[in-house]
């Protein structure tokens, strides 16, 4: 075995888990039913990350508070709203965790607060320490009154007491962290109290203190309890967060207040800290995107193991196991939990056991298919894993009889029809008219920050090779392959093609494929005609290769349409285009480019920008000339990806996964 370490057994309070993996807590929307229980998808979803040989899964956030934030089901579980359908589903799911030798921590919360996203919980006032400004609506909140903190805390005794007897091993509270209801007693930038909930630290963690207290009551101080846990926030201020690398005057929690929390939760009685860093007004630090550097929270995950004595967990970008196993050979953590990576691949613990690497389907930290549309959609899923959150629906359908299936083009949508049919039995042959695939992957992940793009790309190549697929690279498709007889299907997945303009000096407008790829040279000033990810990606990319940028957008602002894109990711980006000195011209009309010069036309003004080269980023068109052609021809034929609708990389994959999955 190459990363021992990983596997050794770990004690959280009087429990050992048998190795150094955690799931980390994800939102389990969709996964509840209409009592407070479990449904048969959130069943399933957790027992297929124990099958995959996690050692302790944290369940995303469950309530059990029905007075304050009052339940809207079914969106998350609720401890106490009805004890016999919560722990009746909680039993089944934990049993069948428990078979695979894992452990499972009931993830507990004691409300939203300020930060409630409004499409998730429902329509009531919302509340918090103090009357704050929300997160998200244009409202102030309403304090908490004593009473009602009482009656919070008095609820998590008598929920961690159905979730012990529903056979869950411990409890993890959400959290003073991430500036969840909890957190803004806990800071005081947002707790201005003058009640012995406000004022010093210790009375600002009282909430935290008499949580620990009233489960130790229910359940005994032997039954684990943990705390999820920002050792700092991160915030400029109201809505405003720090970028990696920026200097501001912090007005939450700062690194030496952090360290005091740690030090007071440990002698509150918690048992473990699962550690991270920010808030939602700095959400991106949370949920970190592709933007955002891997295993971003080792410094602040060391400065919390230094100064406490129980196990530190550490979450955040750490799927290569070496990142992995030098943490907690250089004592930065004793846990590490994967949150996307087991949603893109639930068997990633025992593939890297296995020594099975390359099979990992990397997360690409996208965050489409799950933060995404959490926020859009209350549904966890997964852009990559077309089965994460829908195992039993999305299983590997059978086959009746083996069919031979020619699938044209070798993108991403290409590539998950042909390891589908594979998987399944069927006997697809690609044809790829360039020298690799990955489609669209390869010229997107040239950026240092889309390398996992890169890395999908070579996991579909490796996927392929492994199932046996035969590929044809550089060639072309034709009516001799489309129309031959011994395919009994043919699934055309032939892309999209960088929409282009003339705006005069055309041996200088160049698409983004083209610069990515370095086949044109953009010079030192770069025009980005287009605002969207794409042009945003690369007005980044250009720009942190030393190139003065500037970003033309007809709408009057950047990123104003698709998703559904994670609000960290685009709030991240945001920030980033100024952080990197790119200029923003939006509600701008280009109208030519001649001499060196770009013309926009905005607010009835001719806005003139000096540039070496104009790199258009508007838009793609389908590629759908062979289906049109031989549509009537076939019996069997479908599109699939950009050359049906152009979209992203979830609904490319998602979509080849439904037509494959099903001939």
């Amino acid at each position: 075995m190459k990363y021992p370490n990983l596997f050794e057994p770990l004690k959280i309070g009087n429990l050992e888990i048998k190795n150094r993996y955690a799931m980390a807590p994800m939102g389990p929307l969709g996964l509840g039913d209409c009592e407070g229980g479990w449904n048969e998808r959130g069943i399933e979803y957790y027992t297929r990350r124990a099958k995959g040989g996690i050692g302790l899964i944290i369940t995303g956030v469950t309530f059990s508070d029905t007075e304050v934030e009052k339940p809207s089901f079914p969106n998350t579980p609720n401890s106490t709203y009805n004890p016999v359908q919560f722990v009746r589903t909680s039993r089944e799911m934990t049993e069948r965790v428990h078979a695979y030798g894992a452990k499972i921590f009931l993830q507990m919360s004691g409300g939203f607060g300020r930060v409630t996203i409004p499409t998730n919980l429902g329509e009531f006032p919302p509340v918090s320490a103090s009357p704050i400004p929300h997160r998200w609506l244009d409202k102030t909140c309403r304090p908490l009154t004593k009473e009602e903190i009482r009656g919070i805390v008095e609820s998590f005794g008598k929920g961690a007491y159905n979730a012990k007897r529903a056979g869950f091993d411990g409890i993890e509270i959400h959290a003073v962290h991430e500036g969840y209801l909890i957190d803004q007693f806990a800071i005081s930038f947002f707790n201005q109290r003058t009640d012995e909930y406000g004022g010093s630290l210790e009375n600002r963690l009282r909430f935290a203190k008499e949580i620990r207290e009233e489960i130790a009551k229910t359940c005994g101080w032997d039954f684990p309890v943990a705390m999820r846990f920002s050792l700092k926030s991160m915030v400029k201020d109201f809505r405003e967060g720090a970028l990696p690398g920026e200097e501001f005057e912090e007005k939450g929690r700062d690194i030496e207040e952090g360290i005091e929390a740690a030090k007071l939760l440990e002698k509150f009685g918690y048992n473990a800290l699962d550690v991270d860093a920010g808030t939602y007004d700095a959400w991106w630090w949370n949920h970190p995107p592709m933007y955002m550097e891997k295993a971003p929270y080792k410094e602040f995950a060391k400065i919390t193991k230094d100064n406490v004595n129980i196990p530190v967990i550490m979450a955040g970008r750490v799927d290569n196991p070496d990142t992995a196993s030098e943490c907690l050979e250089s004592g930065i953590c004793d846990m590490i939990s994967l949150g996307r990576p087991t949603l893109a691949d639930p068997d990633i613990v025992n593939k890297i056991r296995r020594g099975l690497n390359k099979q990992v389907r990397p997360c690409i930290s996208c965050q489409e298919g799950c933060m995404g549309r959490i926020q859009t959609y209350s549904l966890i899923n997964c852009a990559v894993n077309p089965q994460c959150g829908k195992e039993k629906l999305n299983a590997y359908n059978p086959i009746v009889k083996k069919k031979k299936v020619l699938v044209v083009g070798g993108g991403v949508a290409g590539c998950e029809a042909a390891r589908v049919l594979a998987e399944r039995g069927h006997e697809p042959v690609v044809y790829e008219a360039s020298d690799r695939l990955g489609g669209n992957l390869i010229p997107g992940g040239a950026p240092k920050f889309k390398e996992d793009d890169i890395a999908l790309a070579q996991w579909y190549t490796d996927e392929l090779e492994r199932l046996g697929v035969t590929v044809h690279l550089n060639t072309k498709a034709t009516d001799k392959e489309i129309l031959d007889p011994s395919y009994d299907s043919v699934i055309l997945a032939t892309g999209s093609r960088p929409k282009m303009f003339s705006l005069g000096d055309d041996e200088k407008v160049f698409s983004a494929e083209q610069v990515l790829l370095k086949k044109k040279d953009p010079g030192q000033e770069v025009v980005v005609v287009g605002g969207g990810l794409v042009g945003c990606e690369l007005a980044l990319d250009l720009a942190q290769n030393g190139k003065k940028v500037t970003i033309v957008e007809a709408l009057d602002k950047l990123m104003a349409v698709n998703g559904p894109l994670c609000s960290a990711n685009k709030e991240m980006l945001e920030r980033l285009i100024p952080f990197n000195g790119i200029d923003v011209v939006t509600s701008a009309k280009v109208t030519g480019f001649e001499g060196g010069v770009l013309k926009a036309e905005t607010e009835g003004a001719i806005k003139e920008i000096k540039a070496d080269s104009v790199v258009l980023c508007v838009g793609y068109a389908s590629e759908n000339s062979l289906y049109n052609q031989y549509k009537d021809d076939v019996d069997e034929i479908y599109l699939l990806g950009d050359a049906r609708q152009v979209s992203n990389i979830m609904y490319a994959i998602w979509d080849a996964f439904e037509v494959a999955n099903n001939i």
